[in-house]
């Protein structure tokens, strides 16, 4: 079977690198990739944004499954345009995709289905929002753009005055554009987060292990926000038997509630967890493999990926047995550019790379990486590789995956040295 990968980020560089161990796959396509996927897979020059050229691109090349990785596509409809073309996609339509796509429905969905979420209040201008921060008292609230944002349209605000800080950036200086038309506020939770994914064809919830997100730029979770500098996979935060009650209490009800609202929802269920004194809320859902979140899951997952894919897209999920894991946990470790999560230079060459790629149980796969004229692999991106190793530990899959970042070396490099601390500790 040929199978596309749409995306050009770490988590579609995994996907490829995944699927292509599958007997089943022949060919693996991804577009537009990065020089990592150039490696483990076969780039096409087509963008998420070129939704007739893919269709085309599929069909000539007897395409089978199209597997969408990053949410803006999603949102956009792309999983519906390769239905209607007779190719199965994976991941959910444009309207199911909307639980991401907007922050205030994901917030009513939340509500809908009795799913423990923060309290709230949506504003569809600055002016009411700045109103509404002056007349409360000054406690600790998050501000958040109601589309998307990469990941950074989260403010987490101690006081009034970042608070107003936020509405400002968001509302009035516009930073994130159209996705700030609409403004949440929210009450402030305090604990650690955790990330829960699971498969859906929705009927069948296949549960993932959980993994726990570093999405602050610096150590100790301090610094602006990010599309994630690091993850784990599996979080001790989350048992067994706190799966199970995710599982009861805010997958199926949410599940539910979709097929309700007339938008059955069909790829990864990924719900933003704020493990609290009153238990597990809600802080979000993705529709899709979280990012760096999938790299660690698929270092661990020894079931067949295309499979489980294939199974969703059909609705056939409940035909497949329990999932198969590596007992070890892995490690994943953004390397950045200098700068991120602002501006950042492009173009540095990376050196070190068949270094890291000699080391046992390491795996770097590519995010913003790209080959120049001369074929070198170049920085591409703010998030540029994601060093994920296995080890028989937490605190030895760590040291397996900073063992591989200190091979790694270009100009500006730079990374969290605390990844999984939190679970070690």
């Amino acid at each position: 079977m040929n199978i596309l990968v749409v995306g050009n980020g770490g988590r579609e560089h995994a996907l490829a690198w995944k699927l292509s161990q599958s007997p089943r796959a022949e060919r693996v396509f991804v577009a537009p990739g990065n020089a990592g996927t150039a490696t483990d897979a076969e780039n096409v020059p087509l963008g998420p944004g070129e939704p007739d050229q893919l269709i085309q691109f599929a069909r000539q090349n007897h395409v089978k499954l199209a597997v969408v990785g990053p949410e803006a596509p999603l949102a956009e409809g792309l999983v519906d345009r390769f239905v209607e073309a007779g190719i199965r996609g994976f991941g959910p339509s444009k309207a199911a995709a909307e639980l991401e796509g907007s922050k205030v429905f994901c917030k009513q969905t939340l509500r809908q289905a009795d799913v423990p979420t923060a309290d709230y209040r949506t504003f569809t201008n600055a002016k009411d929002a700045l109103a509404y921060l002056n007349d409360r008292e000054d406690v600790p609230v998050v501000v958040k753009a109601d589309g998307l944002a990469a990941g950074k349209g989260v403010i987490v605000c101690a006081n009034r005055a970042e608070a107003v800080a936020a509405v400002e950036k968001i509302g009035l200086e516009r930073a994130f554009g159209p996705a700030g038309d609409r403004i949440i506020i929210e009450e402030r939770l305090d604990g650690q987060e955790a990330s829960v994914l699971a498969l859906t064809d929705g009927q069948t919830i296949v549960t993932l292990q959980p993994a726990q997100d570093h999405k602050p730029a610096y150590d100790g979770d301090t610094g602006p926000n990010t599309g994630g500098m690091g993850a784990y996979c599996p979080a001790p935060l989350v048992d067994d038997a706190m799966l199970s009650w995710i599982e009861e209490h805010v997958l199926v009800p949410t599940v539910h509630a979709m097929k309700r609202a007339r938008r059955p929802f069909r790829g990864v269920l990924y719900a933003g967890l704020m493990m609290t004194n009153q238990g597990p809320k809600v802080l979000e859902y993705n529709v899709r493999f979280g990012d760096p979140e999938c790299q660690p899951l698929l270092m661990r997952l020894n079931t067949d990926l295309l499979d489980l894919l294939e199974a969703v897209a059909t609705g056939k999920l409940a035909e497949t047995g329990p999932l198969q894991w590596d007992p070890r946990p892995a490690v994943c470790v953004v390397m950045a550019s200098e700068g991120y999560p602002g501006s950042y230079a492009k173009g540095h060459p990376i050196r070190g790379l068949d270094e890291a790629a000699k080391l046992p149980n390491v795996k770097v796969f590519h995010a913003g990486t790209v080959l120049d004229a001369q074929g070198r692999v170049v920085t591409a991106g703010g998030r540029v590789l994601n060093v994920t190793a296995l080890g028989e530990s937490i605190a030895l899959a760590k040291r397996n995956a900073y063992e591989g970042v200190k091979c790694i070396r270009w100009d500006g490099a730079w990374c969290r040295k605390d990844i999984a601390d939190k679970a070690i500790g």
